[in-house]
C-alpha cells in the first residue's frame, strides 16, 4: 500500500476554503495510451457499487495501491475540511407562498449568506454573493426578486447568464418556485421568432444573456419600454465569466442598460453571483458601473474533500532538441476516469477541448473493455458544446440520475448546472485561472459526501509550478477579474452603440469614463461616426453599429464544406489567418476537415472532410515597436515599463506535424496579408551591468532571455484571469527602441485587456514564481514543463535554462533592493509598486524587430462550450537570424 505524500499545511483560499462545497437552492435545498493504473481486480479489490463508494481519501489510496512511493505521480495531498451550516430565520417580508414551496423542496431555513444578500437586495442595495460552489446563491436573489413580483404585479426581472445551459437550468428552477403570473421565459438565440413577441409582452422573469441584451433588447428599447420601465431587478449569474475584453464590453452593455432604464424612470437593483471572484465588491462595482456590496461569509455546509496534485512522470520519449517529455495529462486522465468508474465513483473529467473530451472518453471505454468490464463502457460518455439541445439534456439527465458514471467534458459543465452527488472530479491540466479550477473542483461533493479531486498537470510551466507549489492552489484567493472599460477598441464601439440608442449627453459621460469618454467622443466625431449637436452626440451611421462583444476584432470567417455547401460554423476573424489558412486542419464537432481555400477579403474558408494523421501549425513573422511608455519603474540596472506597442503580424507558412509525436513532416509557404495590432505591454530592460551580473555572454544572452520570456508568459495566468493564449511576447538582446536587452509580454487583444498591467502591478511575485518554475524543473536544459513553449515560432531555439535563472535572479535582486529602499518590503502594490516615477513618454520607434511567431492551430482559450481543437504540438523553426524572438499567443 502506497504511503501518501505528507500534507503540507496550507490555508484555503480566503472566504471559501477551496470552494469545494456542498448550490443548495439548486442541488442541496436541505439547507491511445496504456492504462495508468491497474484494474480494481489487480489490486485485490472488487468493483464498488455506486452506493458504496469510499470517501475521497480512501478512494485515492485505492487508486494508488501497488504504486511504489518513489514512482507515485502524486506530489501533494490536501484536505478540505468539513464545514457546518449556519442558518437564519426566514425574513418576515418573504412571500408566504414562496416560503411554503421552498420548505416543500427541503429548505427548512435559509443559510446565513442567503438571508444577508436577500435582505440587502430587498432594501434596494445592489449586492454580489461571492460564496462557495453549491452554496445556494440562487436562493439569495430568488427570495427578494420573486417576493417583489408578488408585491408588485407589474414588476419585472432580467436574468443574465454567460451560457445557455446555465440559463435554461435557472429557468427551470424559477419556474418551480414562481407564482403563475410571473411566466418565466427564455429570450436568446434559440427562442423562435414567433415566441419573442410573447416573451416581451407577457414574461416578468426574462432569462437571457449579454449578447441578446446588446443586440436584441437595447437597440429596440422602444419596443421593450414596458418591461424596462418596470424592471425591478437585474440578476447577473456567474459574474466571474465577464473578464478581459469580453468583460469590458459587458460592463458597457450594463451601463447602457442603466442609462436606458433611467430614461424610462426605472432604477433596478443589481444582484450578482459567483463562486469564484476576487475582490468581489470592487469587481462587481467595476462591471456594473455602480456601487455594489459584497456578501462573502458562506453559511452553507460542505463535506470534506481530498484534493490531490498529480504530475505524470517523465518518459523515455523526447521532443524538440532532445527535451524529455512527460506522459500526457490526457492519458492519465483517461486512466483515472476508467479506474474511478470501475470503482463505482460518479466522475467528471474536465479537459481543454471538444476533441479531447471525445478522446478521453473513448480511451476510458477502451481501458474498461480491455479489463473485461464491457458492461461499464456504456456508462462513460463525453459532454461538450456542439451537441443538439436534446442530446445535451439527455446527457445531463443521465449523469444526474446516475445512469452515467463517467463523463469527459469541456468547461461546458463548469458552471452551475444541476448535477448532484458526484464522487470525484479530475482536471486534465490547469483550466486557465484559479477561478475555473475551483469552479470545476466544486462540482464534486454536492450531495454532502466526501469527494475526491485530482488535478493532473500538463507538460506546461504553470502546471508544473502548481504541482510543486501547493500554496499557489490552496493558500491564496482566486485572481483579480481583469477588465479595462477604457480600452479604446471597446469604448469607441460601445459609445457608438449607446448614441444609436439614445443621443449621448454630457450627463451620461461619467458612467462611460468621464474625460476618457469625452476624448474618445471627439475622435469618433472627427472620424464621422458621430455628430455633435447642442443636445449631445448622435449616431451618424446607417442602421445600427455592428459590435461583436465576444470577438477580438475582424469579421467572422464562415467555414463552408465544399462538397455540400453546408455552413459548418465560423471562426473569429482575428484567429482565421492561423486556424483556417489553406491546408489547415480544422476540427468541428469532433470531425476533422482540411481547408482547401481561404479568402480573407470574402471572409470565407472552403473545407473538405478528411482524417489525416497530422496536425498543422502556422508560422508567423512579427515586427514590434514601442509607441508610448506610460509607466516606468527604475530598479537599478533593470527597468520595468508598461505602455502601448504596435505589433505587425504575418502568417508566412505552416507545418504539418505528426499527431501525437509532433514530428515535422513538411512545411509549406503561405501568401497572406499582414495584420496590425496596437495593444498594451509590460517589458523589462537590462543594461550592460545587469547582463554582466547574470554572467551570460553574448552567445548565451538571446537564449537566456528567450527562456525567461517563455516561462514568464506561462506563469502570468497565475496572477491574472487570462490564459497564455491571451498573451504574446518578444525577447531580444538588443531592441532598437530601448537600446538594450529587452523582454516584452503583451496582451493579444486590440487595445489591450489589462493582463500586462496586472503583471506590472505584481512584478515581484510574477518574477519569483517564474524563477521557481524554471529552477525546480528536474530536466537538464529545458523542457515543456519549464521554458519550452508549445507555440514557439523559433522552434524553441535558442533556449538557455541556466542563463534564464541567472537573469531572473538579477531582476529579483534589483526588485528586492528597490522595494526595501522604498519601504515596500517584499510585496507588490496595487498601483504597480512604483519606486521610480511614472513617465508618460512618446517614443519614436527606430525600427522594428523581426522574429518568427508561433501560432498553433488553436485560437484564444475557450469560453464555455467553445472549441479550441486539440493540444497544440510544439513547432520547430530555425532561430531568427536577427536575434529577435517572439512568442505569439495572441488573436488579432
Amino acid at each position: 500500500m502506497t504511503t501518501l505524500h505528507p500534507v503540507r499545511p496550507a490555508a484555503p483560499p480566503s472566504g471559501r476554503e477551496g470552494s469545494s462545497g456542498g448550490d443548495a437552492s439548486r442541488e442541496a435545498r436541505a439547507g491511445g495510451a496504456p492504462a495508468v493504473h491497474g484494474s480494481a481486480a489487480a489490486h485485490g479489490s472488487a468493483a464498488v457499487s455506486p452506493g458504496n463508494v469510499p470517501p475521497g481519501a480512501e478512494l485515492l489510496e485505492d487508486l494508488l495501491a501497488g504504486t511504489a512511493e518513489e514512482e507515485s505521480p502524486v506530489t501533494h495531498v490536501h484536505r478540505l475540511a468539513v464545514r457546518q451550516s449556519r442558518t437564519l430565520p426566514w425574513p418576515e417580508w418573504v412571500d408566504p407562498a414562496l416560503r411554503e414551496r421552498l420548505v416543500e423542496q427541503g429548505v427548512r431555513e435559509p443559510w446565513r449568506h442567503q438571508v444577508e444578500a436577500a435582505q440587502l437586495a430587498h432594501d434596494g442595495t445592489s449586492v454580489v454573493v461571492a460564496t462557495g460552489t453549491a452554496s445556494g446563491k440562487s436562493l439569495a436573489y430568488q427570495l427578494s426578486a420573486l417576493t417583489r413580483l408578488v408585491e408588485d404585479p407589474r414588476a419585472c426581472v432580467l436574468y443574465l447568464a454567460p451560457t445557455k445551459a446555465l440559463a435554461r437550468d435557472q429557468l427551470a428552477s424559477v419556474a418551480a418556485l414562481a407564482d403563475p403570473s410571473v411566466r418565466p421565459a427564455a429570450y436568446d438565440g434559440d427562442t423562435p421568432a414567433e415566441e419573442r413577441d410573447w416573451v416581451r409582452r407577457h414574461s416578468r422573469w426574462i432569462v437571457t444573456n449579454p449578447d441578446m441584451l446588446h443586440r436584441g433588447v437595447l437597440p429596440a428599447h422602444q419596443r421593450w419600454s414596458s418591461t424596462l420601465r418596470r424592471l425591478a431587478y437585474v440578476v447577473i449569474d456567474e459574474c466571474h465569466a465577464y473578464r478581459g475584453v469580453f468583460g469590458s464590453h459587458v460592463g458597457h452593455v450594463l451601463r447602457r442598460l442603466r442609462r436606458i432604464c433611467r430614461r424610462y424612470g426605472a432604477d433596478p437593483v443589481f444582484v450578482l453571483a459567483s463562486a469564484t471572484v476576487a475582490e468581489p465588491a470592487a469587481a462587481a462595482t467595476r462591471l456594473v458601473g455602480a456601487p455594489v456590496v459584497a456578501v462573502t461569509d458562506d453559511g452553507s455546509p460542505r463535506p470534506g474533500a481530498t484534493f490531490a496534485l498529480w504530475e505524470p512522470p517523465l518518459t523515455e520519449h523526447t521532443g524538440e532538441h532532445g527535451a524529455p517529455l512527460r506522459r500526457s495529462a490526457a492519458a492519465d486522465t483517461a486512466g483515472l476516469l476508467a479506474d474511478l468508474v470501475e470503482r463505482g465513483a460518479r466522475t467528471l473529467a474536465f479537459v481543454r477541448s471538444r476533441r479531447s473530451a471525445e478522446t478521453v472518453a473513448e480511451q476510458a471505454r477502451r481501458l474498461l473493455a480491455d479489463r473485461g468490464r464491457s458492461d461499464l463502457t456504456r456508462r462513460v460518455d463525453s459532454y461538450r458544446g456542439g451537441y443538439l439541445p436534446e442530446e445535451r439534456r439527455e446527457l445531463e439527465r443521465a449523469l444526474s440520475a446516475g445512469d452515467l458514471l463517467g463523463v469527459a467534458t469541456t468547461n461546458a459543465l463548469e458552471l452551475g448546472i444541476d448535477i448532484a452527488g458526484l464522487d470525484a472530479v479530475v482536471l486534465a491540466g490547469y483550466p486557465g485561472t484559479l477561478a475555473s479550477l475551483w469552479q470545476q473542483a466544486g462540482r464534486a461533493g454536492r450531495a454532502q459526501r466526501e469527494s475526491l479531486v485530482v488535478f493532473v498537470a500538463r507538460d506546461d510551466p504553470l502546471d508544473h509550478y502548481l504541482a510543486h507549489h501547493p500554496r499557489a492552489v490552496f493558500g491564496r484567493p482566486v485572481e483579480a477579474t481583469v477588465t479595462d472599460p477604457a480600452n479604446p477598441y471597446v469604448l469607441g464601439p460601445q459609445l457608438c452603440s449607446a448614441a444609436a440608442e439614445l443621443p449621448l449627453t454630457p450627463e451620461d459621460l461619467p458612467d462611460f469614463g468621464g474625460p476618457v469618454a469625452e476624448a474618445r467622443l471627439e475622435e469618433l466625431v472627427a472620424a464621422g461616426d458621430l455628430r455633435r449637436r447642442p443636445a449631445g452626440w448622435y449616431w451618424a451611421g446607417r442602421g445600427r453599429p455592428d459590435v461583436d462583444i465576444r470577438g477580438s476584432g475582424g469579421e467572422p470567417v464562415a467555414i463552408i464544406e465544399g462538397d455540400t455547401g453546408r455552413l459548418l460554423g465560423t471562426v473569429d476573424g482575428g484567429a482565421a489567418h492561423s486556424t483556417v489558412h489553406a491546408g489547415a486542419l480544422y476540427v468541428h464537432r469532433g470531425e476533422t476537415f482540411v481547408v482547401d481555400e481561404f479568402d480573407p477579403e470574402d471572409a470565407c474558408a472552403v473545407v473538405h472532410a478528411e482524417s489525416p494523421e497530422w496536425t498543422t501549425v502556422a508560422r508567423d513573422v512579427t515586427d514590434l515597436s514601442i509607441v508610448t511608455i506610460e509607466r516606468t519603474r527604475r530598479l537599478g540596472t533593470v527597468t520595468a515599463h508598461t505602455g502601448v506597442v504596435d505589433v505587425t503580424n504575418q502568417v508566412v507558412a505552416y507545418q504539418r506535424r505528426r499527431a501525437g509525436t509532433g514530428e515535422v513532416l513538411a512545411e509549406f509557404p503561405l501568401d497572406l496579408p499582414p495584420r496590425q495590432l496596437r495593444t498594451r505591454a509590460v517589458w523589462l530592460t537590462l543594461d550592460a551591468d545587469a547582463v554582466a551580473r547574470a554572467d551570460v555572454d553574448d552567445l548565451a544572452l538571446p537564449g537566456s532571455l528567450h527562456a525567461a520570456e517563455h516561462a514568464s508568459i506561462g506563469i502570468l495566468p497565475l496572477l491574472a484571469t487570462c490564459d497564455r493564449w491571451d498573451l504574446g511576447g518578444l525577447s531580444t538582446a538588443l531592441h532598437p527602441d530601448t537600446g538594450t536587452a529587452t523582454v516584452f509580454v503583451y496582451d493579444g487583444h486590440p487595445g489591450g485587456a489589462g493582463f500586462s498591467e496586472r503583471g506590472y502591478a505584481a512584478l515581484r511575485r510574477w518574477v519569483r514564481a517564474t524563477r521557481a518554475t524554471v529552477s525546480s524543473c528536474e530536466c537538464e536544459s529545458g523542457c515543456p514543463s519549464c521554458v519550452q513553449s508549445p507555440k514557439c515560432g523559433n522552434g524553441n531555439d535558442p533556449l538557455d535554462k541556466a542563463g534564464a535563472v541567472r537573469v531572473l535572479d538579477v531582476v529579483l535582486d534589483e526588485l528586492a533592493t528597490a522595494e526595501d529602499a522604498a519601504g515596500h518590503g517584499a510585496g507588490d502594490t496595487d498601483d504597480g509598486g512604483d519606486d521610480g516615477e511614472d513617465v508618460p513618454t512618446h517614443v519614436m520607434p527606430t525600427g522594428p524587430v523581426r522574429g518568427l511567431l508561433r501560432r498553433p492551430g488553436v485560437g484564444r482559450p475557450a469560453g464555455p462550450e467553445e472549441d479550441v481543437g486539440g493540444d497544440p504540438p510544439t513547432p520547430d523553426a530555425p532561430a531568427d537570424a536577427g536575434g529577435g524572438h517572439v512568442e505569439d499567443d495572441l488573436v488579432f
